[in-house]
Formats: C-alpha cells, structure tokens, sequence
C-alpha cells in the first residue's frame, strides 16, 4: 500500500468489505479517517500510545465537528427530497464532494500530526485501532478485524 495517508486511505477504502466496515464503525461513533490514519500507522510500524491516539484526536475533532459532520448533514438532509429533483441532486452530489475534499484535508492534517514519528518500531496496529474506537460506544470487534485483515493481510 502507499506510504501517503490518502492514497493508502483510499486503497484501503477500496478493499472488498472495507467501506461497509468503516460505515458500520461510524454508526457507533467511530471516525472513519481516524481509522484509516490507524490502520497506515500500524501499518507504517509506528508505536501506538496514549500521547499520540491524544493529539490525533484533538486534530480530528474541531475539524469533523465544524466542517465534515456540517457538509454530511446537509447531505442526508437532501437525500430523500433529491431522489425527486434532479436540481437538488446536482447539488447533493456537489455537498458530497466538498465533504470527500473536507475528509482529504484532514487526512492531511493527520499525516502533518504524525509526520516526525518514527517508523518500523512496533507492530501496533491492533492498538491504533482499538484506541481510536475507544469511548465511541459499542466496540464493533468484527469490522476492527476486517479492518486488520485487509492491512495486514491475515
């Protein structure tokens, strides 16, 4: 997979299950570019502690709460009544891609974050993992593991 967050994100996404996994995992609270910046750090080898899953989320959250969860919103809002205006569909779909641009900035924002970490050291992937569903609700162990096995391959 790629070294950069987006395009291993977007790899990642890609993989047969993984988008239902991470929608699942976000109906219970979990942000899915906060798992996906999990899975490349596990995946890069770099060390999973308290200090790190800290600062990413404090990165994540004014983000997603001021310009993802807004434009995600308004999207769903329109679900229903674009199916039968073709004017609000275009304009949906324009929603949808500032939405998919707001998540690639923070994607961005997080790899900037983890930039200077050093790689190769750990094989912590399942920690990153657990740590950023951790406090969102339900823990959804069956996504977490298809998550893991479409990073590691086992």
């Amino acid at each position: 997979m790629s070294s950069d967050l987006w395009s291993f994100s977007l790899a990642l996404y890609a993989q047969p299950g993984i988008e239902q996994a991470c929608l699942q995992l976000q109906s219970t609270g979990s942000n899915v570019c906060l798992l996906l910046c999990a899975a490349w750090l596990g995946q890069q080898g770099i060390s999973c502690d308290e200090q790190r899953l800290q600062q990413l989320h404090d990165t994540t959250r004014p983000w997603d709460a001021e310009v993802v969860r807004p434009l995600r919103a308004l999207r769903m809002q329109w679900k229903t009544a674009a199916a039968q205006d073709s004017g609000l569909q275009k304009l949906r779909e324009q929603v949808k891609t500032l939405e998919q641009e707001a998540e690639r900035q923070l994607l961005l924002r997080l790899e900037c974050v983890a930039k200077g970490w050093p790689r190769h050291e750990a094989s912590d992937l399942l920690a990153w993992l657990e740590g950023m569903v951790a406090g969102s609700g339900h823990l959804d162990r069956d996504a977490l593991h298809q998550l893991h096995v479409a990073v590691t391959g086992s």
